[in-house]
């Protein structure tokens, strides 16, 4: 495959994620981007969670992961807490208005893909899906 076809498939892949979560962005309506959610999904998967790794495993850095923190915590959809054992160490975990937060995030992300891949047939889905695995098996 030659490199400029290998860069124009990578381009558009990104375009598609971009304008994804631009349209997202347009339709959600609660004053938080996605890198808001995904921190909320990430407490609603894995329960309290320390901010260092919270950001290493969603590729944050961790002065923007204090940042989104903040906000959260302002908005009540997260808490801090800390250890019992060494009050040192502080969690983040997510409230019931978060996990109201990320289900209505949710939702509405479900309905936005729904509406762009009604566009494609059951056969270019089952290719697009195994073309992805495929992928994602190398990395």
């Amino acid at each position: 495959m030659k490199e400029r076809t290998i860069f124009e498939l990578i381009h558009s892949m990104d375009q598609v994620t971009n304008n994804l979560i631009i349209q997202w962005n347009k339709l959600f309506k609660e004053n938080l981007g996605i890198s808001h959610i995904l921190v909320l999904g990430h407490l609603k998967r894995n329960g309290k969670s320390r901010p260092s790794d919270i950001a290493k495993t969603l590729g944050l850095t961790p002065p923007s992961l204090t940042h989104l923190s903040e906000k959260l915590v302002q908005r009540k959809l997260a808490v801090r807490l800390v250890d019992e054992n060494d009050r040192r160490i502080i969690y983040l975990a997510i409230t019931d208005e978060g996990i109201e937060m990320v289900n209505k995030a949710h939702d509405e992300g479900k309905a936005l893909r729904g509406n762009l891949f009604d566009r494609l047939t059951e056969e270019e889905v089952q290719q697009l899906l195994v073309i992805y695995e495929k992928l994602n098996k190398f990395l």
